[in-house]
């Protein structure tokens, strides 16, 4: 079953919503027109499928090149007294 919510009447009501997710998707509008899905977590896991480590993600022969975002690193090294 699913039910449509305004942005509003989330806001309003948001147990009705998490109630709704229950059952099935609950589709967000904003300003009437579709904007995001509400559903429950275990709906999200069985659409997304087994959850991976970053381990087996990594290790996966699919997996290619690809660049790993990181921070940038704001820490400097600092003399060490060895005295």
């Amino acid at each position: 079953m699913i039910t449509t919510l305004s942005g509003r009447e989330l806001n309003q009501d948001l147990g009705r919503a998490k109630r709704a997710a229950k059952n099935g998707p609950v589709i967000i509008t904003d300003r009437g027109r579709p904007a995001h899905v509400l559903m429950s977590f275990d709906e999200y896991k069985r659409l997304t499928g087994k959850t991976r480590s970053l381990g087996d993600m990594l290790a996966a022969p699919e997996a290619g090149d690809f660049d790993l975002p990181l921070p940038p690193r704001t820490e400097r090294a600092q003399p060490v007294d060895l005295s």
